[in-house]
């Protein structure tokens, strides 16, 4: 009941400051200009020429437990050339600081194209792979951050360059060198040497392209007021052994297909498709997960938590790892009902599904996991918006991964949508 007290009061805290979603709605021109501005769509809070990100205040994960934090970028009435931003953190169950600090210089006004150079300390999810231009594009809030539990440590310096080649078409070409030490305890097994620290130095590429999508640009990225989707995102990454100290040499490889499909009825489909390669010398914390969204615990109850956006909510936190994996996931949604003016529910009918394998399973020590060389089959619904933006949310796993024990197989969760 704590832990659930404590998520409510992190999803309240969103109302107030994430983004509310838009991308089925066609705003006009005087619409969009208002919202250029409103700090609930584009997650700033504007304090003379700083920009606070309203992000970073409070977060809350099983290993950090509640974290508080203050960071935001600096805006046009200090300077329309350079910014400067960062921010610190300090979480209470593990009573560490975190902190990054850095800036940018704009290159050229015609692309919005900016050289940014940070530094960072901080922590980062086992196994998870992000498209570096999606978060050029800002997002709601996504619950599962709130129950994982899996982390590694991270002291990282990285350079990038971030152009906007057109409306359609935005991309980001990085490089990163990171000093990694663990939390879980895990050790990788190369060239006869067991590492639980080491370093890798990384060369990212990224481009999203978004043919059917209007958008406005801000200094602190891309706002979508409509979305026609299908989105697309691709991205390679080469680990580099040998620059500055750096431990491994792997190519890792992801490309995810985003499509929507809004009917005159009002009855919506949206298609997520995501594919990920990776060879060489890789590490669990730079392999994939599936988006797990299931805490390890026995019974239903105590696993009742909040259900994401995109993860698959009966798999259990660090149940598999890959390099190479492939999801399919469709999300079906009926016309919403109208009961009264804050009443309207809307029925989601929800499959997902996963395939995946990896290489030198033995190399990894200290963790015990599986694979995903059979498919991983869960379906559900989802009855959402039924009071202030809360809903209900039901899964159940079946197929090759299918566990004896028919409550293992289910997850019952609560679900938060900012839009209602």
């Amino acid at each position: 009941m704590r832990k659930l007290f404590l998520i409510l009061t992190l999803i309240f805290t969103q109302i107030g400051l994430a983004q509310e979603p838009t991308n089925n709605i066609k705003k006009d021109s005087t619409q969009v200009a208002e919202s250029k501005e409103s700090p609930f769509n584009t997650g700033f809070y504007p304090i003379s020429f700083f920009d606070v990100d309203l992000r970073y205040l409070i977060k809350y994960n099983n290993y950090e437990g509640i974290r508080l934090g203050f960071g935001g970028i600096t805006n046009k009435k200090l300077s329309d050339k350079f910014r400067i931003g960062g921010n610190i953190a300090r979480s209470f169950k593990d009573q560490k600081y975190k902190y990054s600090i850095g800036g940018g210089i704009k290159l050229t006004s015609k692309n919005n194209t900016w050289l940014n150079l940070y530094y960072k300390k901080d922590i980062q999810e086992v196994g998870s792979f992000s498209q570096l231009t999606d978060k050029l594009v800002y997002s709601v809030f996504e619950p599962r951050l709130l129950n994982i539990s899996q982390f590694y440590k991270h002291r990282t310096w990285q350079a990038n360059i971030q152009n906007k080649f057109s409306s359609k078409v935005i991309s980001e070409l990085r490089w990163s060198h990171s000093n990694i030490e663990q939390i879980i305890n895990y050790q990788y097994f190369n060239n006869n040497t067991l590492f639980s620290k080491y370093k890798v130095t990384e060369v990212i590429a990224s481009v999203r392209v978004s043919p059917k999508t209007n958008s406005f640009l801000t200094e602190e990225g891309t706002i979508e007021y409509y979305d026609g989707l299908p989105n697309i995102s691709a991205q390679v990454t080469q680990g580099i052994k040998g620059v500055f100290d750096s431990n491994f040499n792997y190519t890792k490889f992801g490309l995810k297909l985003d499509y929507f499909l809004k009917r005159d009825n009002l009855s919506s489909t949206k298609i997520l498709l995501d594919g990920y390669l990776a060879f060489g010398d890789i590490p669990l914390t730079h392999l994939f997960h599936a988006y797990p969204n299931s805490p390890t615990k026995d019974e239903i109850l105590q696993r009742f938590s909040v259900a994401g956006n995109r993860s698959f909510e009966t798999m259990y936190f660090g149940e598999f790892y890959s390099d190479r994996l492939a999801t399919f996931q469709v999300k079906h949604s009926l016309r919403r009902f109208y009961i009264a003016k804050l009443v309207q529910p809307e029925l989601v009918f929800i499959t997902k599904h996963a395939i995946g394998d990896l290489s030198n399973k033995e190399n990894h020590y200290g963790v015990t996991f599986n694979t995903l060389d059979h498919f991983y089959s869960e379906s559900g619904i989802e009855l959402n918006k039924l009071i202030f933006g809360f809903g209900l949310s039901f899964a159940y796993r079946y197929g090759f991964y299918h566990l004896p024990d028919f409550e293992d197989n289910v997850s019952f969760k609560f679900t938060f949508n900012l839009k209602f």
